[in-house]
């Protein structure tokens, strides 16, 4: 009897413990990380790429996103839309033909304000050849995909 009671006890204990922790992360939906932990501050303030840390974070909708310093978190809050890159953090190329691609977030360009992230360097140079044009065109474009699953484009 000493035994069932135990491996009960166990698995009370590990029930609950699933639940305490799934209730205390938000879900799994609220750990996803935006750009791959880069802060996204540093590109417009310091011109530069920044790891954020777990000590300075936001959620915006169920995406977490890490700052580097407690001002720079401070500055996103303050006016999130500033800093939030175009296109959800898709390849802004990607957009502008209709795909979505995962951008990398050490390769980026601040256009007028506005974070684009690229897939890699050789997908951001074909962009570069027209920004201008390729903004028009992902801007036209991104309605109509951004509720797309990227498999489905």
């Amino acid at each position: 009897m000493n035994k069932i009671q135990s491996m009960m006890l166990a698995v009370l204990v590990l029930a609950v413990s699933f639940f305490a922790v799934d209730s205390y992360a938000g879900g799994v939906e609220s750990s996803t990380t935006g750009i791959q932990g880069y802060d996204l501050v540093s590109y417009q303030t310091e011109g530069k790429a920044v790891r954020g840390n777990g000590n300075n974070l936001v959620v915006v909708d169920e995406v977490t996103y890490l700052f580097a310093s407690e001002d720079n978190k401070k500055a996103f809050e303050a006016n999130p839309q500033k800093y939030l890159p175009a296109y959800g953090g898709y390849c802004a190329y990607g957009v502008a033909v209709g795909k979505k691609f995962v951008g990398d977030a050490e390769v980026w360009e601040v256009v007028d304000g506005t974070l684009y992230l690229n897939l890699d360097p050789n997908i951001q140079k074909e962009w570069k050849k027209d920004v201008p044009g390729n903004i028009q065109k992902a801007d036209t474009n991104w309605p109509q995909i951004k509720d797309k699953a990227p498999s489905d484009l």
